[in-house]
């Protein structure tokens, strides 16, 4: 028997639902990144100037999102790796360069 209530089961499927969309679509997470990026970048002056850096719990908070975020880029990547393999992508491209390049031996 489920312990959570019927809109709360509702909802994590949406929510599921629509992390799968964005994890497909390259663009959308590349623009996400960046604006991430620019924020963390924000942040250091203004961790610097409030003392934040001081804080144990910022600091940990901070730590904590690296390494989430140092895994997700990691699997991330593995994720294009098998993409590549699965499609043989440069095995693709090297047949092209091959017959569009006219090289002999002299």
């Amino acid at each position: 028997m489920n312990s959570r209530p019927p809109g709360e089961l509702g909802r994590m499927a949406t929510i599921k639902s629509l992390w799968a969309s964005v994890q497909g679509d390259p663009v959308f997470m590349r623009r996400l990144n960046g604006w991430l990026t620019m924020f963390w970048l924000a942040m250091i002056p203004v961790s610097l100037a409030t003392g934040w850096v001081k804080s144990v719990t910022y600091v940990s908070a901070l730590s904590l999102w690296a390494l989430v975020s140092g895994h997700w880029s990691a699997w991330q990547a593995a994720r294009v790796e098998v993409y590549q393999q699965q499609e043989d992508i440069a095995g693709q491209v090297v047949e092209q360069v091959i017959e569009k390049t006219d090289v002999e031996r002299e």
